[in-house]
Parts: C-alpha cells; sequence; structure tokens
C-alpha cells in the first residue's frame, strides 16, 4: 500500500472453479441429450429437454465470469471493503482502519479477522475460501503491512 491512493482487490476465484465445472458438467449433459435425440433411437428424449442443462450450463459460465472480474474484498487506503455473494452493489460492508484496531489473517491463510476498537471482543471474521490460494500470501502481507504502518505511527506519536 505503498501508493496514496491504491488499492488491492480480491475476487472469488476460487469459487468461480466450481461454477466453471458446474458448467461444463450441464453442457455435456445438455450435448449428450442432444446426441441421443439426433442418433434416432426408440425411444429417444425430446430435444428440448437439451435446454435446460443448456440454460443452466449458461448461468453457471456467467456466475463464474462474474465472480473472477468483481471483487470480494478490496483492502483500500480508507479501510477493508467486503462485498457480499448476492447484491454486492447493495450489501457491501466498509470497514475503516479507524474503526479496526488490529487484521490478522490466521496461519492457514484461511480467515482474516478484523478486530474492531473500542468495541469488546467485537471481531469480523471473513473467510478466504472464495480467494484463490495463489492470492492469499498477497493479502496476509498488505494486511501485515498496514498493521505494521499504524504500529510505526503509533509508535511516533507516543
Amino acid at each position: 500500500m505503498a501508493a496514496q491512493f491504491q488499492e488491492l482487490r480480491f475476487t472469488r476465484s476460487g469459487q468461480a472453479v466450481t461454477f466453471l465445472v458446474l458448467g461444463l458438467v450441464c453442457l455435456a449433459a445438455a450435448v449428450g441429450v442432444w446426441y441421443v435425440w439426433w442418433q434416432r433411437i426408440e425411444h429417444r428424449p425430446a430435444w428440448w429437454l437439451a435446454v435446460v442443462p443448456l440454460l443452466l450450463a449458461g448461468w453457471s459460465f456467467r456466475t463464474a465470469w462474474r465472480l473472477t472480474r468483481h471483487a470480494y474484498l478490496l483492502l483500500t487506503p480508507l479501510g477493508v471493503e467486503i462485498f457480499p455473494f448476492f447484491r454486492p452493489d447493495r450489501e457491501m460492508q466498509l470497514v475503516t482502519w479507524g474503526e479496526i484496531e488490529w487484521a490478522e489473517v490466521d496461519e492457514g491463510m484461511r480467515q482474516l479477522t478484523l478486530v474492531l476498537a473500542g468495541l469488546e471482543d467485537a471481531r469480523i471474521i471473513v473467510t478466504l475460501a472464495p480467494v484463490a490460494a495463489r492470492s492469499r500470501p498477497l493479502l496476509a502481507a498488505a494486511v501485515r503491512g498496514v498493521m505494521a504502518k499504524r504500529g510505526e505511527a503509533a509508535g511516533a506519536t507516543a
């Protein structure tokens, strides 16, 4: 977070893999239904039955694309922005650095814990499962860096 207006964006790309696999399975099912219909066997299914898994495949691919394009966590100079899976534009939560007493990523890099200042035992625990495994060390380093800078700033004023 060296630049003044820099942000780090973490997407749900780890979660997108599930929807990509679901889309491929549904696409294979649609092709299978269409192929069985095309073979003109005696008890063949209706051709339009391939539309159902095809629509589900389209929805799955679109969801996977959106999960890789849109943010899950944003680390900004203002704070941490958390975007939920459903209605992220309305339900987004901003936790400013002033509200955060301490932040850390656990050793297994599975959770981001934000300890809120001024409130006894108030924590926000964010799962890192949707974030790609290769991006988690960057998130942990960024959080440690921000906390170290805040510690230095607090030590300089004391």
